[in-house]
């Protein structure tokens, strides 16, 4: 084994694997390890208590960002940066190893194999560049939510340090989170962060997420500004001689109808549920928008989601929609995307490299293009803010207060960003045994990696996601130039950054509206058949639920 990982690392550097994780995001995350239907379960952040409320000012960290190395495009109001090559030198952090000896225990979920513990040469070399021993309880991700509900119900169980996903949030997580880990408050908010460079780097966004009953809890792991994106077959579209993409939503059906030749086992769009939400600005799943009088209205009641069904309906009437699609095999379209027989799909961004990576060996050709954020009129378009942070770890309360002093020590080790040592060494390991550098100075595993690293450290804290798939050409000026100017149109959602759980006893009132969705645009239903259930949706809790959130929002 390497004696100096990090001196080892910082000839070069560039993440294998890293960011396939970060398609959490409401459609096709597609991430290597994670399963895709995990997606489906960030629409929000789970809360602590019944209700919520704002976040002071004062708890918050103080927002610093750092660059190690310059970004060859840089962040626009928050949009991912990205590098267009590997750099040659890498910048240590950390002269020295900033932990103090100290041994604590980690509880993290893992989507693929888990390796072993003791005696793994990787989680040595970390170990020995941080200064602190962290000792891995990694549990598969699949049936992590129940492994992690019996620990914190057990209490004197629970590890020093404990990743908890947004949709493993177990009931009654808000006399968990007093009762059982530290508030950071104290260490972290304003200018006290400043202590840890790295953990100051990370947007302000991202922590506000972290904030539970006006206290500071958690550690973030930061995710993308934008999170889906409507992405065409460019290939295609040049062959075809249409130049332009949709200027509008009328447009879109139009250009997917022009697209279709089932002759040819082509089809111009798949579902585009989420287009239509996107197109239409309609408030997130689960989510509520303000009237003109200043009430309450709910995603299912607004103007917008009502027009997005109908448009959703005029597509699927159409006849450019696939078969597949139509049939709701959702598992179908990127595969059927990727071979061409669908020329339109909606996706997570994260998918965008991830089907380069799968496509282009067979077929050079291949060129997904995301389309310009679309207004359904033609005017300005409106995004929503993704969820900044889906994964949060939390220290266990301790009576010695130095020993959380050594912990959010290492977390801002483990926070250093792209273009340092210390990134290399816990997204790659030891060169040499764990990776070797190729001709575009990306890491590529050596089998021993298979079996030894597993990027654990990750699920704890993250620095700010950078793009850095440069073995794509193109892609990275792409898909950062592409985001940058989407960033323009991006705005918050109305309880942004809000932590909010609902009383239990509404958990299914918004159910029936996914099934109703789809019925009504493949023609099964109608819009008269939502009227009905807006009405059974009100008088079975939802005049309830809107109280609920009027409460809130009185008290913001």
């Amino acid at each position: 084994m390497s004696q100096n990982p990090l001196a080892a690392a910082s000839t070069a550097v560039g993440p294998v694997n890293r960011r396939s994780f970060l398609g959490l995001v409401a459609l096709g995350a597609g991430a290597v390890g994670v399963p895709s239907l995990l997606t489906a379960c960030t629409s929000g952040p789970a809360g602590p208590v019944e209700g919520g409320g704002t976040v002071s000012s004062g708890v918050l960290p103080t927002y610093v960002p750092v660059e190690y190395v310059t970004p060859d495009f840089p962040s626009v109001n928050g949009s991912t940066a990205g590098y267009a090559s590997i750099p040659e030198e890498l910048v240590t952090a950390f002269e020295t190893p900033p932990g103090s000896g100290g041994s604590y225990t980690a509880m993290t979920p893992l989507w693929s194999a888990i390796p072993k513990i003791d005696g793994n040469p990787y989680f040595e070399a970390v170990s020995a560049a941080m200064g602190t021993t962290i000792g891995f309880q990694i549990s598969d991700g699949n049936t992590y939510g129940d492994k992690l509900a019996a620990v914190l119900a057990s209490e004197k169980d629970v590890p020093d340090w404990v990743c908890i996903p947004t949709w493993n949030v177990p009931p009654r997580f808000g006399q968990a989170v007093e009762a059982l880990f530290e508030d950071l408050t104290p260490f972290l908010s304003g200018d006290n962060i400043t202590r840890y460079k790295n953990l100051a780097n990370i947007p302000t966004d991202a922590w506000r997420y972290c904030v539970f009953n006006d206290k500071l809890y958690g550690l973030p792991f930061p995710g993308e500004l934008v999170q889906n994106a409507i992405f065409h077959r460019a290939d295609i579209f040049a062959e075809l001689g249409i130049s332009e993409q949709p200027r509008d939503a009328d447009e879109f059906i139009e250009i997917a109808k022009e697209l279709t030749d089932p002759g040819r086992n082509r089809w111009g769009s798949a579902d585009q549920w989420v287009a239509a939400n996107m197109m239409f600005a309609v408030p997130p799943t689960n989510n509520w928008k303000l009237a003109d009088d200043g009430s309450l209205v709910s995603r299912m009641e607004s103007e917008e989601y009502r027009a997005a069904l109908d448009w959703q309906t005029r597509l699927y009437k159409s006849g450019a929609v696939h078969p597949d699609a139509v049939a709701d095999k959702a598992e179908e379209i990127k595969p059927l995307f990727e071979s061409g027989q669908i020329a339109i799909a909606t996706d997570g961004v994260g998918g965008w490299h991830e089907s380069l990576g799968r496509v282009l060996p067979g077929n050079p050709d291949f060129d997904p293009q995301p389309f310009a954020p679309i207004a359904h009129d033609g005017g300005t378009p409106r995004l929503w803010k993704g969820v900044p942070a889906n994964i949060f770890s939390f220290l266990k309360k301790r009576e010695n207060k130095a020993e959380i002093e050594e912990l959010l020590a290492v977390a801002d080790f483990i926070a250093s960003p792209f273009g340092t040592a210390e990134y290399q060494l816990i997204n790659n390991g030891i060169e040499g045994d764990h990776y070797t550098l190729d001709a575009d100075g990306l890491p590529v595993p050596t089998d021993a990696a298979a079996t030894e690293v597993a990027q654990s450290y990750i699920f704890l804290v993250d620095p700010p996601v950078v793009n850095t798939k440069v073995q794509y050409p193109g892609f990275v000026e792409d898909f950062c130039t592409w985001m940058a100017d989407a960033a323009q149109y991006v705005e918050e959602p109305l309880f942004y950054g809000t932590q909010i759980t609902e009383p239990q006893r509404f958990a299914s009132l918004n159910t029936p509206f996914e099934d109703l969705e789809k019925d009504i645009a493949r023609g099964r239903k109608t819009l008269a058949d939502l009227d009905e259930a807006l009405d059974t949706w009100r008088s079975s809790g939802g005049e309830e639920l809107r109280a609920f959130y009027q409460d809130i929002l009185d008290k913001q």
